[in-house]
């Protein structure tokens, strides 16, 4: 069995792990060790082109995890979660969205102290992703007619740039984490990592390797990890400071529950002795789940964009909310699987909007089935389950608002035959069925490990992202959220990513 050393231990080099890693290694008097489950992305043009990334779903670097049974929601879904270095920002459309204020000041009422608008955003000034607006090239003459529909049928402005300023209602081009001129993603690998890894001799990349659990001494104080190297043989990786968590919202439960950290009743029962007794692990699962429109295009949609999901509208139903509640995407592309198991007939020229729900209410699940590592996790989405029923009207509200942006001009010059779930489809309980039925995951899953107060027993980090009850252990990425962000999660986890190397700096 090998055995190596390092001050800081980063599990999982993807989005957060990445920063993490790029961030501790500045101080050349530390060593630091990054220990990702899959490949480097470097020479792999699926991962850096961003317009590629449709072909990383479901191929040999996802992870492709699926759901259990869902009583209210669709229990078909393939929940894709990268093998690769840059994680999950080598595998997406690279939607850069800085949160709104109103996230962050959630998560501060929730108990995350010191997490606040006022403190995290300023921290997106410090990323070196480089986000621009979709370039005048890849504007699509359809979605910019999408554009001015959407602004007319819901009067609301035409965003020419998202994240520099509050917003809550609009629709326009997106902001993309991208470079136009070579179609490069700007991953938390490719800005972060590429230009250090070689060069920086405190950092060592462990590639192709798989942590199996946290090792933890009597006292529970975090000492390192267990891997299992490319060729099958088994490692330790100790910490000489801390280990931090970065494996995402799926991977870091799992591997705090296979070290004995989670639910003590649920551990014993799958005969996994009790390290920590933390009620919290694997609850809260958050994740945007969106519902889908489909009609058969009028005339044929050209095929320029950035990444066929270029724009984006967003809306409050209620005018008293902080945020907008519906985030409706329209894709150049139309993947319709869902619809099609359930019988409906999908056009070869389509066009479609995926309206989804921003601020879910309805919780999740991540538990195991076995103590076997190599036995896939347990996920219960927990889709419309929230019992107010507020996540299912949400999706009925954004069914509505896609209809009304597709019958006016100049969209409704691209929109003909409303092909799901079809015109005849009028009624609040048939549009919910068929839409929770056909709807899919935005891939956003978060909150399974969150941080919160001291006082709240669901909490498993504390506003330190100290893992309560153990040691030298912290969790760095979306499972730290207390709430899911009204956008798309990525900018958030960047900065967290960033807010967390200050806050290991600052403790030792």
């Amino acid at each position: 069995m090998t055995e190596q050393a390092f001050d800081y231990v980063i599990v999982g080099g993807g989005t957060a792990g990445a920063v993490v890693a790029a961030r501790l290694s500045e101080d050349p008097g530390v060593r630091v060790g990054l220990v990702e489950w899959g490949p480097s992305d470097r020479g792999e043009p699926r991962a850096l082109q961003v317009r590629r990334w449709f072909e990383m779903l479901e191929g040999e670097y996802d992870l492709d995890y699926r759901s259990v049974r869902q009583p209210r929601g669709n229990s078909h879904i393939r929940q894709a979660r990268a093998r690769i270095l840059g994680g999950c920002s080598s595998h997406n459309t690279m939607i850069a969205l800085r949160p709104p204020a109103a996230d962050f000041a959630d998560w501060a009422q929730r108990g995350a102290s010191g997490w606040g608008p006022e403190i995290l955003l300023p921290y997106y000034d410090r990323l070196l992703t480089h986000i621009v607006p979709v370039a005048t090239e890849h504007r699509n003459p359809y979605l910019a007619d999408v554009v001015q529909a959407a602004a007319a049928a819901l009067a609301i402005p035409v965003m020419e740039r998202w994240n520099d300023r509050p917003y809550a209602d609009g629709v326009g081009f997106l902001e993309l984490g991208y470079y136009p001129a070579t179609g490069v993603r700007s991953s938390s690998s490719v800005d972060y990592l590429h230009q250090i890894m070689d060069a920086r001799a405190n950092l060592s990349t462990l590639l192709s390797t798989r942590v199996l659990r946290v090792l933890v001494d009597g006292e529970r104080r975090a000492t390192g990890v267990q891997v299992r190297h490319p060729d099958g043989s088994a490692g330790l990786v100790f910490a000489r400071r801390e280990v931090v968590l970065c494996a995402g919202a799926v991977d870091t439960p799992r591997l705090l529950l296979l070290s004995g950290i989670g639910p003590a009743a649920d551990l014993r029962e799958i005969g996994i002795g009790v390290t920590c007794d933390s009620p919290g692990v694997g609850r809260n699962l958050s994740d945007h789940v969106e519902g889908l429109l489909v009609w058969e295009a009028a005339r044929p949609v050209p095929p320029v964009g950035a990444t066929d999901w270029d724009i984006s509208i967003m809306a409050r139903v209620d005018p008293a909310s902080p945020v907008p509640q519906i985030l409706a995407h329209v894709p150049l592309m139309t993947y319709a699987v869902h619809a099609e198991r359930l019988g409906y007939l999908i056009p070869e020229h389509a066009i479609t909007m995926t309206p989804n729900v921003t601020r879910p209410r309805s919780r999740g699940w991540v538990w195991l089935g076995s103590p076997d590592p190599d036995t896939a996790p347990l996920i219960d989405c927990g889709y419309f389950t929230d019992p107010d029923g507020h996540d299912e009207r949400m999706l009925v509200a954004g069914v509505a608002l896609a209809r009304r942006v597709a019958a006016t001009d100049p969209m409704s010059r691209w929109a003909g035959r409303e092909v799901f779930p079809g015109a005849q489809v009028t009624g609040e309980a048939e549009i919910s069925a068929l839409e929770r039925a056909a709807s899919n995951t935005v891939y956003h899953l978060s909150c399974t490990a969150r941080m919160g107060a001291d006082t709240d027993p669901g909490a498993v980090l504390d506003p330190q992202l100290r893992v309560r009850g153990v040691t030298s252990l912290r969790v760095a990425d979306a499972s730290a959220f207390p709430s899911l962000t009204t956008v798309n999660p990525m900018v958030a986890v960047l900065m967290l990513a960033e807010r967390a190397a200050d806050l290991i700096r600052a403790g030792h």
